[in-house]
């Protein structure tokens, strides 16, 4: 038996190439592979004697070679084959071990592109590949990790396809992700080429996803970007059970809410939507403030938080039952406070700046028999020109207020509502087919809590009669897109009611 040996990561190289000897194996190495062999004490056949020559190019050129890929391709089961590597003199291999050169941190490190495209690797993926096809008699192994598993599989006898069958599979997934990881340098800032291919790993399987009947799972963006920031696939997890399917949606939307704001301030999370946030000098107090704008919606929530949690944030937090809480970190007391809640996940992600790049900016939405793509809609431009349309120009705290009402209204469902009051979260009206009903639900969750308050609207009023709600409910300033073809209409009705508003001129949709 045989087995090529050719790896960029050297990890538990040598232990799995002693396990090979010890089970009769003739070790065929690349250069690199073979001296770190070597230098363990054990034996392995240079590449050129399969061959007859050097490695050439500057290393560009090793294994690209028929006696080295008719060894590998060589069917066991036709004799007519067989016959001819024999005759050839060219020796069948049985195993290869490869993993592909380290494009993803040459790319990231933004080196000169004449040394990223020497990090393409064109040996490896064509060694696993021709191994892969030929699983049922070559084992091609490309993670390091699975070196104890296959030395286990041949001290059995390996005569199991379906784990041969996984390893090829696994091969074809590693070079499928490779290219992608090229493409995505070679595309450079084009954002939807005429393929979209995108490399994920799985960070985690779930119990199910959004219903037990489902199964779920959660995948990790590979790219050579900068891995997006705020990022709930990269979260740690510090206590508690295994999250769901459901958790992590929930958690990823009290990351982007609390990711808008500088102050100290807390999310809680229902469904994808806030049923509460607030912004306060004390983390704690803005806990105690997101809480209270809907307590009742509040049970069973997903806390978020843009601060290290304090034992007073977490004292605050004990005596109520919720899902999950994420923040950038925990203090000693606080960890210890929250872990006497058995059931509550304990997530840690950072929450610097908001960082992007071509892959990670994009957004994928299943439809039948394809997938819409578009960018994100990470906010807007600290320079977003506000409008004022009313007689009345906003009060400093109230345009504060709107614009803490406008941070909220973007994470929202459409038709999308929001009433804020004394940087707090009053009412919410979401989902709703028209955007007047959205208005009414949040100034019914409101109650007297929107004498003072701002509204702000995702996109405009397409009526007069959502302004005219919201004026009767006690709202004086109103922060939204503009655009309707009845803004003069609307514009009249705020100004009946020495209501504030202001135009942004952006939408925020959110399906």
């Amino acid at each position: 038996m045989r087995a090529l040996l050719s790896v960029s990561d050297k990890t538990g190289i040598v232990e799995f190439g002693r396990g090979l000897r010890e089970l009769g194996f003739d070790l065929i190495a690349s250069d690199g592979t073979r001296a770190v062999l070597k230098e363990a004490g054990i034996k392995a056949r240079a590449i050129e004697e399969l061959t007859g020559l050097p490695t050439i190019l500057g290393g560009r050129v090793k294994t690209l070679h028929s006696a080295v890929h008719a060894g590998i391709l060589v069917r066991r089961d036709l004799p007519e084959q067989m016959a001819e590597v024999e005759r050839l003199g060219i020796e069948p291999i049985d195993l290869v071990a490869v993993n592909l050169y380290p494009f993803r941190q040459v790319a990231r490190e933004k080196t000169a592109e004449a040394d990223i495209l020497e990090a393409i690797d064109i040996g490896g993926p064509a060694l696993l590949r021709a191994a892969a096809k030929n699983y049922p008699f070559v084992l091609p192994v490309c993670d390091p990790a699975d070196y104890p598993a296959v030395l286990e599989f041949i001290r059995g006898g390996a005569a199991d396809l379906a784990f041969r069958r996984r390893l090829a599979a696994k091969a074809f997934e590693t070079t499928a992700a490779f290219d992608a990881l090229v493409a995505e340098y070679l595309l450079g800032d084009e954002i939807f080429p005429e393929r979209l291919v995108i490399a994920l790993e799985r960070a985690a399987t779930l119990r199910y996803g959004e219903n037990p009947h489902q199964a779920g799972a959660l995948y990790r963006l590979l790219t050579i970007g900068p891995d997006p920031v705020p990022n709930i696939a990269a979260a740690r997890q510090l206590w508690g059970k295994e999250l769901s399917f459901n958790n992590y949606l929930d958690l990823d939307a009290a990351l982007s809410i609390v990711s808008e704001f500088t102050m100290p301030t807390v999310t809680i999370i229902k469904h994808t939507n806030p049923c509460g946030v607030a912004s306060a000098d004390t983390l704690a107090e803005a806990y105690r403030r997101a809480h209270a704008g809907d307590p009742v919606s509040a049970y069973g929530g997903i806390i978020g938080a843009n601060r290290v949690v304090d034992a007073e944030t977490a004292q605050a937090i004990r005596p109520f039952f919720y899902e999950a809480i994420v923040a950038p970190g925990y203090d000693e007391d606080a960890l210890e406070i929250l872990r006497r809640k058995r059931d509550l996940r304990i997530m840690v992600a950072p929450l610097d700046p908001a960082v992007s790049s071509p892959r990670s900016d994009l957004e994928l939405r299943r439809v039948s028999g394809g997938y819409l793509v578009q960018t994100i809609d990470r906010g807007d431009p600290e320079d977003l020109p506000l409008k004022v349309v009313t007689e009345r120009q906003p009060t400093l705290e109230e345009l504060t207020e709107m614009l803490f009402a406008w941070r909220i209204v973007r994470h929202v469902k459409s038709n999308a509502i929001v009433i804020t009051r004394n940087r707090m979260l009053v009412g919410l009206g979401t989902g709703q087919p028209n955007r007047v009903a959205s208005v009414d639900i949040a100034l019914r969750q409101a109650g007297d809590r929107a004498h003072g308050a701002a509204l702000a609207s995702d996109a405009f009023f397409p009526f007069p009669d959502g302004v005219e709600h919201a004026a009767v409910g006690g709202v004086t300033a109103i922060i939204q897109p503009g655009g309707s073809i009845r803004d003069e209409e609307v514009i009249r009705v705020a100004n009946r009611h020495r209501i504030a508003m202001v135009f942004t001129g952006r939408r925020h949709f959110k399906h």
